[in-house]
Parts: structure tokens; sequence; C-alpha cells
């Protein structure tokens, strides 16, 4: 059986000097010499039977069957490449490092329990975790993946939900045997309510309740505020301070423990969705697309 595509090589050959802009000097990164280089891709043209460069004494440009040629086959051999990695995936063990940022809640509360499986899986993974409630910006700041909260814009990224996560609303028992219970959301502006400010805006994030079948969104105002970490809130609410709004997740044990209790659970039903987000380019590693896939399998929604 005849070999289809043992031209292969000369195809490389016009990719390296299309990458490098000249036949020198993808000659000196190939370790040959410009003529080599040459032959080969007047080979290649002869094959298609199409002039594929416009060479001068100063430079090399692509004709328009050449420009064409250069997508197509870079695409073929990107395939390639990714199929050679997937295989080696298989029998050799994942390395290399990743680089995700979290939200403070998601890093602290979430994130740690979906990661150890994975690190326990694969070792030789070095794993980078940037908490922060700042959104990063994945490709200046070279992070391969971000956890994003809430409806995401139009940013050109991929997006995979991970969850809708329920909120709650919780006080201290100390603050409210000092302070009263609230028994609906107008008792609220007679209490001491633990605002988060949110760091796009610099204005207080508002706390989500369902009232009738209507969601509402009110927003709390207090002689105390808490910015950048907005696990701040919680830590207040536990010793006393005042009343805060957060995520089941979060204050779940100190609900079962006593520190915390839950308020106004007939206006509860609320959530927010966290969305696992990446740039859509093809040249992440081996590592960070198991990553990825190891933590959209938590809940593999698509976002819309």
């Amino acid at each position: 059986m005849a070999r289809r595509f043992d031209y292969l090589g000369d195809v490389e050959v016009f990719l390296a000097v299309m990458e490098h802009g000249s036949f020198s000097a993808a000659a000196t990164a190939l370790s040959t010499t410009a003529s080599v280089l040459s032959r080969a891709v007047a080979r290649l043209e002869a094959r298609l039977g199409q002039q594929l460069m416009r060479r001068t004494t100063r430079r090399i440009g692509l004709t328009d069957a050449g420009r064409r040629y250069l997508e197509q086959s870079r695409g073929a051999f990107e395939l390639l490449r990714e199929a050679e990695e997937e295989a080696q995936s298989q029998s050799v063990a994942l390395s290399g490092r990743v680089r995700i940022s979290a939200p403070t809640t998601y890093g602290h509360f979430r994130l740690p329990a979906l990661l150890q499986p994975f690190l326990m899986a694969h070792p030789q993974v070095r794993l980078e975790l940037n908490i922060t409630n700042r959104n990063v910006d994945l490709v200046a700041e070279g992070f391969d993946m971000a956890i994003r909260l809430g409806q995401l814009p139009d940013s050109g990224l991929i997006a995979r939900k991970l969850e809708d996560a329920e909120l709650r609303l919780v006080a201290a028992p100390g603050y409210l045997k000092r302070a009263g219970v609230p028994q609906s959301l107008d008792d609220l502006a007679g209490h001491v309510c633990l605002p988060f400010v949110l760091p796009s805006t610099g204005k207080h994030g508002t706390w989500s309740f369902r009232l009738g079948g209507e969601d509402i969104e009110w927003r709390p105002s207090s002689v105390l505020e808490v910015s950048d970490d907005v696990l701040g809130t919680v830590s207040l609410a536990e010793q006393g301070v005042g009343i805060c709004q957060t995520y089941d997740f979060v204050v779940r044990e100190r609900l079962n423990r006593g520190s915390l209790v839950e308020l106004l659970p007939q206006l509860g039903g609320r959530t927010r969705p966290f969305s696992l987000v990446y740039a859509p380019h093809r040249h992440q590693s081996t590592a960070t697309r198991a990553l990825v896939e190891a933590l959209s399998s938590f809940n593999a929604t698509p976002v819309t």
C-alpha cells in the first residue's frame, strides 16, 4: 500500500518558513540550509499544482492559495498534536502547571473538595490557585481558567456552569437575643446589616429574596461595610455584629452547630450561578484540559 502522506515533511517546512518569516531564519531553526528548504517548498507546490509563495529578495508573501493552505495545514497539524497528547495522556502521567483563579467563597468552601480528587489522581501536576474577588484578565495575567460569579457578559470566553448556589440570610444567636428577630423584609431596615462593597462598582451588593413568587433585590445599608473579602461579612455575623447574606455552602456547618441561625426562610429560594471560564484558544495543555473536564463534571451544564 502506497503512503499517502509521505510529503508531510515538506508541509512542515512550508509552515516553518512562514512562522519564521524567511528561508534563512527557518533554516537556522531547523539546522539546515535555505536551499534545502526552498527545494522542499518547490516540491510541495509542484505536488499541489499551485504557487504558495511569492518570493522577492526582501520578503516572502503568500498567494491566495497559499494563505488558504497555510490556515488549513496549521489546523491539521494542530489536530495531530492534540491526538498525540491525548494518546500519551493515556499512558504517561499528567504533568505541568495549571493556573486557576477563584473568588474567596468558592476558593475556601467549594473548590478544595473539587480539586482534591484531581490532585490525588495527577500528583505531577503543579496547581497555582489564586483566591481573589477581583476578576483577573485570563490572557494578560497568564491564567488558564477562572471561576466567576453571576451572569457572565459576552466576553468571548468559554463558560461552563458549575452550580446555582443557594443563598441564606443569617445572624448569630447573640445578636438576635440583643436586637430581636426580624419577621419581614421591612424589619431589616431596623437591624445592623453587613453589606459587601462590590469591587467592580464600589457600591453595596444587593441581597436577593423571593416574595410571593416575585424576585426582589434589596440593597442593605449600614454604618459598617466590608470590602475586598466578602467572607468578612460572615465572620462579623458569627461574632454577633449583625446580619449577612451568603451562600448555603459557606454557612451550612455554622448553621448545623448553631453559631449562626437562618432568618426569613420564607423569603429564601434565590440562587446565584458560579461558572468555570477559559479562553477559547486551542493551545491548552493536556493537564489544563483534564482539569477543565474534572471541574465541569461537577455540573456539566453549558452556559448559554
